[in-house]
């Protein structure tokens, strides 16, 4: 096992990879790292699914075997197929952790993210297409979406909540969450076969603020938002899952909405190709990572002092951002009303290099 990953591991964040498709699959690439690398879970979206049907012919054979279905219906079996696959290649892992790990999340289409019931409805579906109990379902942290969160709770249905950028929705969040956990009791569901992360996303805050305060004439605080924001949230997370609330839900079993670190790929080359890593160390976090940033730290990671339970240094620098005119409540929207565009823009990538395939 490597060194750095493994030192990861110890401190309490699950490494999770950021990608999947048939090859990792076929070729028992996603076996070696769980085996060599530490990795114990999977997330995926249109993006990822996009890039590995483009230009890869993994998904012929069943294309031709689906015969005359709707594109629709043909991403929605290769992509469940793909997700089933790895949710038995992870099965021992789920095994392992008591269902905390060895997780595979699949996102509902990203041009529902603004309606509620359909949301619902295809979680329910996708869930069922899977049919394997170490799924996760993504659904976004729109305004919508927090409605759709608690009814898939609800259903006894566990949920990866996606496209979190503010502290201020990440809080809704959490509430959709307990809210979705009480129904799910009421109803007599098994709470502790309930599970959640919520995803916060890092390097495209860094991204939108830093052009923001070059603008502004204040490059000394670039790179500081996306980490001291995601800092926030982690004490958040410590404060709300330890109120009474929760605790009476977990005396039925219930577990806590653990943050999961998303966008944690380097995007300025200036910055270390790690600092999304290394800078977000806490025990019982989730960091999702793209191949490249797994192996950069891998070969020369470091785990570095664990995130404050408090947050006070983290808020102080926010302070200290919007204290220069960074708008960060305009930041957070754009990026919200961004990562849907850009996930739309993908899964229409998706449907035409399948339609393509299937003409």
């Amino acid at each position: 096992m490597n060194n750095n990953l493994q030192a990861l591991t110890e401190a309490g964040v699950s490494v999770w990879l950021d990608d999947l498709s048939r090859r990792r699959l076929t070729s028992g690439n996603l076996a070696e790292l769980i085996a060599n690398y530490s990795v114990v879970g999977v997330t995926t979206n249109p993006s990822i699914f996009a890039a590995a049907l483009k230009d890869s012919a993994d998904y012929a054979e069943q294309l031709q075997a689906l015969g005359k279905v709707s594109v629709a219906e043909a991403v929605t079996q290769l992509t469940t197929t793909d997700v089933r696959d790895a949710c038995d290649v992870f099965a021992p892992v789920f095994q392992t952790t008591g269902g905390v790990d060895g997780r595979v999340s699949i996102e509902v289409a990203p041009d529902l993210a603004h309606d509620a019931a359909a949301t619902v409805s295809q979680a329910a579906d996708l869930h069922a297409r899977v049919d394997r109990e170490n799924v996760l379902i993504k659904i976004p942290a729109t305004r919508e979406g927090l409605s759709a969160i608690t009814e898939t709770i609800a259903a006894g249905i566990s949920v990866n909540v996606t496209l979190i950028f503010s502290v201020d929705r990440y809080r809704e969040v959490v509430d959709a969450y307990l809210t979705g956990l009480e129904r799910a009791a009421a109803a007599g569901h098994d709470l502790s076969k309930i599970h959640s992360v919520a995803s916060f996303f890092v390097s495209r805050v860094d991204t939108e603020v830093d052009a923001r305060l070059e603008k502004l004439g204040h490059p000394e605080l670039a790179g500081r938002a996306g980490l001291a924001n995601a800092a926030v949230a982690y004490a958040e997370a410590n404060r709300l899952f330890a109120e009474p609330r929760f605790e009476a839900l977990a005396a039925k079993g219930a577990h806590r909405q653990r943050p999961l670190w998303a966008s944690t790929g380097t995007k300025n080359p200036a910055y270390s190709d790690t600092l999304y890593v290394s800078g977000l160390v806490g025990a019982g976090v989730v960091n999702t990572m793209p191949e490249k940033t797994l192996m950069a730290f891998a070969d020369h990671g470091r785990v570095e002092a664990p995130l404050a339970v408090d947050g006070h240094a983290a808020a102080a620098v926010l302070a200290q951002i919007e204290a220069v005119g960074v708008d960060l409540v305009d930041v957070f929207e754009t990026l919200e009303s961004e990562g849907v565009e850009k996930f739309v823009a993908s899964w229409k990538e998706l449907t035409e290099a399948v339609q393509r395939a299937m003409e």
